[in-house]
C-alpha cells in the first residue's frame, strides 16, 4: 500500500496533470480528426498550469493549511521534541546540512531552538535515513548525544505517529513539521491517543497582500499549488484509510 501510495499520488499533482492534458491535446491535434477536443484539451492544460503558477490562487489553496495552527509558544514545557523528517540526498561529498532538504533543515532548526529553550528537554528525529542525517547536523550544532533519539523505522508519517507513541507515551510534546503538513500531522498523532503541542515552521505563505504581481505566473507560486495539491491528498487518503 505505501509503494502504490507513492507510486500512484505524483500523477495527481499539479505539473503531471497539466503535462496530461497538453500531451492529449497534442495527440488529438496531430494523429486524428478531433481537433476540437485537441484544442480543449490544450486550452484547459495551458489555464490550469497559469492559475496554479499565480500568488493569488497558490495562496488561496496553500493558506488555510498553514494558517491552522500557529507557531510555537516557547513559554509552553515540554519534555520531549519531536522533528518529523522531511527529504534528504545521502551524498557524502557535501555538507552534512547540504544533504537535507530546506523544509527538513528549516524543521531541524526550529528544533534545536525549542531544545535550547526547554533544558532538560530531548530531540526525536524520526525518518528511516533523515533522521539519522538530522541528528548528526544536530550534533555539529552542539545538542548533547545523550538528549537526542533516533526514530529510524518510520517510512511516512502514519508510521511515524504509531513509532513515536512507544517513545513519548501521552506526555505533550512539541511537534515539528512544515505548516502546510502540520493539520495532517496532529490529526494522525492525535488519532494515536498523543498530546502534539504544534510547532509550525517553513511556512511559504508569508505575506496575504494582493498586488499586480499576484496575477503573473511564477515557478515558486506553482511549488506552493504543488504543496497544497499534495497534502490536500494526503489528508483526503488519510481519512479514507481512517487513519485520522
Amino acid at each position: 500500500m505505501f509503494f502504490f501510495k507513492k507510486a500512484v499520488a505524483p500523477f495527481f499533482l499539479p505539473i503531471p496533470i497539466c503535462l496530461t492534458m497538453l500531451l492529449l491535446g497534442m495527440y488529438f491535434l496531430c494523429f486524428t480528426t478531433k481537433q476540437k477536443h485537441g484544442k480543449i484539451f490544450i486550452v484547459i492544460g495551458i489555464c490550469v498550469l497559469y492559475l496554479l503558477s499565480c500568488r493569488i490562487v497558490s495562496h488561496t489553496l496553500l493558506g488555510p493549511l498553514e494558517k491552522k495552527y500557529s507557531p510555537y509558544d516557547m513559554k509552553t514545557s515540554v519534555r520531549f521534541v519531536v522533528v518529523l523528517g522531511g527529504g534528504h540526498v545521502l551524498n557524502p561529498q557535501i555538507p552534512l546540512a547540504s544533504q537535507l532538504t530546506s523544509p527538513s533543515l528549516v524543521r531541524l532548526t526550529e528544533g534545536i531552538r525549542i531544545y535550547h529553550k526547554n533544558p532538560g528537554t530531548r530531540l526525536v528525529f524520526t525518518g528511516k535515513d533523515v533522521s539519522m542525517l538530522m541528528a548528526n547536523v544536530a550534533k555539529s550544532l552542539g545538542v548533547d548525544e545523550n538528549d537526542i533519539i533516533i526514530e529510524n523505522r518510520s517510512k511516512d508519517t502514519k508510521d511515524e505517529a504509531k513509532n513515536v507513541k512507544i517513545i513519548v507515551h501521552e506526555k505533550p510534546f512539541a511537534l515539528v513539521t512544515s505548516a502546510s503538513h502540520m493539520p495532517r500531522s496532529v490529526a494522525l498523532f492525535k488519532k494515536q491517543g498523543m498530546n502534539p503541542v504544534p510547532a509550525s515552521v517553513h511556512h511559504l505563505v508569508k505575506k496575504d497582500e494582493v498586488t499586480f504581481s499576484s496575477f503573473f505566473p511564477n515557478a515558486n507560486e506553482l511549488y506552493k499549488s504543488q504543496n497544497a495539491f499534495y497534502e490536500y491528498m494526503g489528508l483526503i487518503w488519510a481519512k479514507l484509510r481512517g487513519q485520522i
